[in-house]
């Protein structure tokens, strides 16, 4: 548990967004603070059980994580990746 602006919150564990799709809070280790990532389009279904959407997804997302530059998973491409894992629960 980690307080993140006044409330309790749960690190590194995705729920519904309110923003978009899904959330997660994540402490910043450079900083020590929680953050919030935002990731997902509402709306959206991501098709996961499907190879062919999966490994268009993968070609195209693996590249740009590599650009992320520090904390990996501070960033949004980090989760969406995670969410197209077979065990990714809300």
């Amino acid at each position: 548990m980690a307080i993140y602006r006044g409330r309790k919150v749960t690190l590194n564990k995705p729920m519904q967004g309110d923003v978009k799709k899904f959330k997660v809070f994540v402490k910043d280790r450079s900083t020590g603070n929680v953050k919030k990532v935002n990731f997902g389009q509402k709306g959206m279904s991501i098709g996961r059980n499907n190879p062919v959407r999966r490994r268009s997804f993968n070609a195209r997302m693996g590249a740009v994580l590599d650009k992320v530059k520090g904390q990996k998973n501070l960033s949004p491409a980090y989760w969406s990746i995670q969410a197209w894992k077979k065990d990714f629960k809300i």
